[in-house]
């Protein structure tokens, strides 16, 4: 821990005194080596090399415990900052004109400090050395968060990110003292000793509530749909690629401890998860603001999880190794797959947002002609994140699938109808991923432009194209051969999770290789009916000529699709579920030739508006009223302090306290 502080203050120093390009030169130089050290750690671990006896001590004496879990960890991390601080050099410079220069230093030293801590907490075990870490880690993603401070709102979601990220440590803290009993104390390793001894679901829910607040589980998530839009598209990238992530891995990392109450924490995670997932797509569809929009796919991507965990914990109590290690290899799967397309979807979005100066889908359109490379890199996210073939969203969900399927045949009713409707939810989930995302490709990038563009908008910069094209690679060689990522992860999986000697990682080997082949074919297919379409093209001379327009040719650029028109059936059918609504447009009897209107519809969080919000208003009402009693005037005050001990004194003298 020592060391880690050490670090943290001397290159925040460094950066800070530097020049705005030294900064960046320096950054780039800082992650460039903690990367190299952190992933040398983990290949090291996850390929059983042995590690200098003389850097071993070091790591020991630091109080740093490296085991495949974190190593898995560390690599995704690791991936996810280098190709997020590539985007930011070509992201942020236009961003940097109206801003202290001492402020862009701060951002690019408060990237360091994420990356470190992050590091930090999936290699600390003791209970104060990753509760630090987990506070250094809150406090340089809200730096981050709130570099556009002089936008409106932003301030707001930075502070309500900040304080929900200290109400759950609050949580983790509780948690820790509580299991704090034995000889190792305040520890992750104490739990299992904590946990044989006592009932496991209160402090697991205790982790679970502090940990799941940084993940963004339903009813704890209301802090990420207003951070994400807040945040430069590079940091939302990272803290939805990987911080978020960090939640998971702690309750990853206290499952592996659990020794009882595994059938209830399992199924009950199931069913939470599920929920989660559904309201995150259900919540999605709706949004018009594209990073919004994707801020509440990654609610819904962290119930995808947690459906994986809630298998591995229940599969674990039932006996049933297959459906834990496939749905723990699920779990941890998806955590890398999304890392991947969530980063490529928010880096093409800041794309598309810093060349349009808006985030409203309703205003974009045609981009495609205009950018053709970042469209192809958001098209494959698109296709990731809604599970379809040939990408690698698709195998991890398939993983979810065949861990519900192991289990259907052995099953009593209640968890028989616990995964029934877990597969179904995993279904609905799916399919409204598909049907969101055909109609955000649609509405950026396809059809003509909504709205006058000034000036053409340019391809992004070779920096966020090569940014993009990072995450893009492992995305379609998990998809295409997903044996490669699988077995071993599931080798790793059964070790973590000590199944090891139950399962044998080829009962996943045969379907997979099967999923290969069909992806080839598919693939294959299509390259050849391209190239036979690309041959017919060269042998007919071409016509140019209007497109087809059904009979009807005097359309304009208003008159396509909008979102709202687009998602029109759908936001009626969930009405009752999720409140939207429309404005309301009126004219007057006398007005001949009616002037503008404006027409918008909105959709509300009804988890954040009743539950979170409306309590709020409550506290701040009532203190309103209590701050009559700040009059300004000394003698009222020396009056509170006579009053006090007055009541002190009767309380004493009536034995109350």
């Amino acid at each position: 821990m020592f060391y880690l502080i050490v670090i943290l203050i001397i290159t925040g120093v460094v950066l800070l005194a530097a020049g705005k390009r030294s900064s960046a030169i320096l950054t780039a130089l800082s992650l460039a080596a903690g990367v190299t050290a952190s992933s040398w750690l983990a290949l090291s671990v996850l390929f059983n090399k042995a590690i200098p006896a003389e850097i071993n001590e070091i790591l020991t004496n630091a109080g740093i415990v490296c085991d495949s879990l974190s190593a898995v960890l560390i690599l995704i991390i690791s991936f996810t900052i280098v190709s997020g601080f590539i985007y930011s050099i070509g992201y942020l410079p236009p961003y940097t004109r109206n801003k202290p220069e001492l402020w862009t230093k701060a951002h690019y030293a408060a990237l360091f400090w994420l990356y470190m801590s992050m590091i930090a907490v999936v290699l600390f075990r003791s209970g104060f050395a990753f509760l630090v870490a987990w506070e250094i880690m809150t406090i340089s993603s809200f730096i981050l968060v709130i570099y556009e401070y002089d936008k409106k709102g932003t301030i707001q979601a930075g502070i309500n990110y900040l304080v929900q990220m200290h109400i759950g440590m609050l949580f983790i803290l509780f948690a820790f003292i509580i299991s704090s009993e034995g000889s190792v104390g305040v520890s992750f390793d104490n739990l299992q000793y904590y946990f044989s001894r006592h009932s496991n679901w209160p402090v697991f829910l205790l982790f679970f509530i502090g940990f799941g607040l940084k993940a963004g589980f339903i009813f704890l998530h209301t802090w990420l749909p207003e951070a994400h839009p807040a945040a430069p598209s590079h940091v939302s990238g990272i803290m939805s690629g990987v911080m978020i992530k960090l939640g998971i891995y702690g309750i990853l990392r206290v499952s592996i401890s659990l020794q009882g109450d595994m059938y209830v924490i399992g199924t009950s995670l199931m069913v939470f998860s599920a929920l989660t997932g559904l309201f995150g797509v259900m919540m999605a569809i709706l949004q018009h603001d594209i990073k919004r929009l994707l801020a509440y796919h990654s609610i819904e991507n962290i119930g995808i999880i947690g459906i994986g965990i809630g298998l591995g914990i229940f599969g674990t109590a039932t006996g049933n190794t297959l459906i834990s290690v496939t749905g723990y290899t699920g779990a941890i799967l998806h955590t890398l797959n999304h890392s991947l397309f969530k980063s490529l979807l928010f880096f093409s979005a800041g794309s598309v947002t810093s060349r349009l100066h808006t985030r409203n889908v309703e205003q974009m359109g045609g981009i495609m002609k205009y950018m053709p490379f970042t469209a192809m890199a958001f098209l494959i996210g698109s296709v990731a994140i809604a599970g379809l073939p040939p990408f690698n969203g698709f195998i991890s969900e398939y993983l979810l699938y065949f861990s519900l399927f192991s289990g259907i045949g052995e099953l009593e009713f209640y968890p028989l109808l616990i995964f029934s409707l877990t597969m179904v939810s995993l279904v609905l989930i799916g399919g409204l991923a598909v049907f969101c995302f055909a109609k955000v490709f649609s509405l950026i990038f396809l059809g003509q432009p909504r709205n006058e563009l000034i000036e053409s908008p340019a391809e992004a910069g070779r920096p966020m194209l090569i940014a993009k094209m990072l995450p893009v690679v492992p995305i379609v060689i998990i998809g295409v051969v997903p044996v490669f990522i699988v077995a071993p992860l599931a080798s790793l999986t059964s070790g973590i999770f000590n199944q090891a000697h139950l399962f044998d990682t080829t009962t996943l080997m045969n379907p997979l290789s099967y999923i290969s082949v069909g992806v080839i074919v598919m693939a294959s297919v299509i390259t050849l009916l391209i190239v036979l379409k690309r041959i017919n093209e060269k042998r007919r001379l071409p016509v140019t000529g209007p497109t087809w327009g059904c009979g009807y040719t005097a359309v304009n650029s208003r008159q396509q699709y909008t979102a709202a028109s687009f998602t029109q059936e759908y936001a009626t059918l969930v009405r009752p579920v999720i409140k939207n609504g429309a404005s309301h447009v009126s004219f007057r009897e006398d007005e001949i030739f009616p002037g503008k209107r404006d027409f918008h519809t909105s959709s509300a969080d009804i988890i954040r508006s009743k539950i979170i919000l409306r309590p709020a208003n409550l506290i701040i009402n009532l203190l309103r009223r209590a701050a009559v009693i700040q009059t300004g005037r000394l003698q009222h005050y020396v009056l509170y302090a006579m009053l006090f001990l007055v009541l002190v004194f009767l309380l004493t003298l009536l034995e109350i306290i």
